[in-house]
């Protein structure tokens, strides 16, 4: 999942409305991060325009993507617009173009033609899902969503056509069943998931750029031996407070290209298109599994990040 725009990120817009069976809970948005353009795509230039900063924004800072539910010609077709929480279900979706037509052509990037994001509002809950795709189009995957309340579906893609460039649309997603509102985590620095602990050196700036690492390391010795995971050794999804505006952002070099070693850092450029509070969702890959470590931070007047790590109960990708 891979953006060309300088900022290698994408960014879409959560704003529900749910009723008595289910809530809506607190939404969070976007870092806007850099790394190494490889597709040369320019990412929802106008949407960042009209979103960012009444309209100036893409001009001092990094341009939002993917903060409707159309794009360039594209509709994000979501099938399955409610599910029940806790039960297994199958997420259906189209991508059509102009003409109504299934999209069925799709360029491959990380490993992938598509790639699924599905995030509550609260930020709680994280999914990284890979669907499958039938010869009419039609995308379906599994997935069980722990908790009532409204949700956010991403599809990350870039069309086969000559000349196209990747696209993040995002739809509405409900989960009905008795519902709780939670608080954005607090600010931390140390995640700890899965017997790991993930470290954030770094800090995020409004309208500039600056380096974010991330050190895993285990049982207090540092992990040396991450793995590829869709091409990368490491991918970081960031959320910003409010909005819930989604982007993407690989690290700073690939595996092989001389550049990168397998950990335990991970760097990444990252600039905030806006001060205010960011949820970072990091996948790495160790001993064959992936995990999830997630941090909040704040952009701008930011409060202290706190030493006390935060704990991760569920593993974001659900597989």
């Amino acid at each position: 999942m891979n953006t060309g725009l300088r900022i290698t990120t994408f960014a879409a817009a959560l704003a529900a409305t749910f009723g008595a069976a289910y809530g809506v809970g607190q939404g969070v948005g976007p870092v806007v991060a850099v790394s190494p353009p490889k597709h040369g795509d320019e990412h929802a230039r106008s949407t960042a325009e009209q979103t960012e900063g009444g309209g100036h924004a893409g001009h001092d800072t990094p341009p939002a993507g993917g903060l409707q539910i159309s794009e360039g010609g594209y509709t994000l077709d979501l099938e399955t617009p409610r599910v029940t929480a806790g039960e297994r279900a199958d997420l259906r979706f189209t991508v059509r173009d102009a003409a109504g037509r299934a999209l069925t052509a799709y360029q491959r990037e990380h490993d992938k033609e598509l790639h699924l994001i599905v995030a509550s509002r609260d930020l709680v809950t994280y999914r990284h899902l890979h669907p499958t795709r039938a010869a009419d189009g039609t995308w379906s995957t599994p997935a069980d969503l722990p908790r009532a309340g409204g949700y956010r579906v991403f599809a990350d893609f870039t069309p086969a056509e000559k000349d196209a460039g990747n696209l993040t649309l995002g739809a509405d997603l409900a989960a009905s069943g008795p519902y709780r509102a939670r608080q954005l985590p607090p600010a931390n620095a140390t995640a700890r998931i899965d017997g790991y602990d993930v470290k954030l050196d770094g800090t995020l700036r409004p309208g500039a750029a600056s380096e974010l690492k991330l050190k895993v390391s285990r049982d207090g010795r540092p992990v040396t031996d991450l793995e590829p995971y869709l091409g990368a050794y490491g991918h970081l999804v960031a959320l910003r407070s409010g909005d819930l505006a989604y982007l993407h952002v690989h690290p700073n070099g690939e595996p092989g290209d001389g550049t990168t070693r397998p950990g335990p850092d991970i760097s990444f450029t990252a600039t905030a298109p806006s001060s205010g509070s960011y949820r970072l969702f990091l996948d790495f890959k160790h001993r064959g599994k992936v995990h999830t470590a997630a941090f909040t931070v704040h952009a701008g007047g930011a409060p202290a990040v706190p030493d006390t790590p935060e704990e991760h109960a569920e593993d974001g990708h659900g597989h």
